[in-house]
């Protein structure tokens, strides 16, 4: 009977742990695979983000050495391309930019020089869309905005 019951626990236990081990490898693709720094550049420092719903983040950073703002969109969860942007704006100034495509991971980097200026940035991934006006510039109150198309 004890001879019995530690072939049991021995089995148990390996099974055990090739259930933990399988748990711990995960595959890559259930979160992000990059970073606002790894897209836009290690001296960016992210300012700001908003949700794309559950699908992923659009973020704004801010370089303070040469006053640029960078705006990108990451994925939760890469796979199969999919429709995505990111854009950025200043309005005082009339620059823009964007980046428009299917993508697997990330839309951008979008620049623009905006030391001392408003922004209005966003994103969308698939059918979801976010957009800021108005923002990172002091007294003046953001409007953020969440649609489907």
């Amino acid at each position: 009977m004890r001879y019995a019951r530690s072939v049991l626990s021995a089995a148990a236990l390996a099974a055990l742990t090739v259930g933990t081990t399988a748990a711990l490898t995960a595959p890559a693709s259930a979160a992000p695979n990059t970073t606002p720094q790894k897209v836009c550049g290690s001296s960016y420092k992210t300012v700001n983000s908003a949700a794309v719903g559950s699908l992923g983040t659009v973020y704004l950073t801010y370089n303070a050495t040469n006053g640029k703002n960078c705006v990108v969109t990451i994925r939760s969860n890469p796979g199969t391309a999919m429709d995505m942007s990111s854009w950025i704006g200043v309005p005082d100034t009339g620059e823009y930019d964007e980046d428009y495509g299917r993508y697997t991971s990330y839309a951008g980097p979008t620049y623009v020089y905006g030391k001392g200026y408003c922004v209005d940035w966003g994103g969308h991934i698939n059918n979801v869309h976010v957009q800021v006006t108005g923002s990172n510039c002091g007294s003046l109150k953001e409007h953020r905005v969440t649609f489907t198309r």
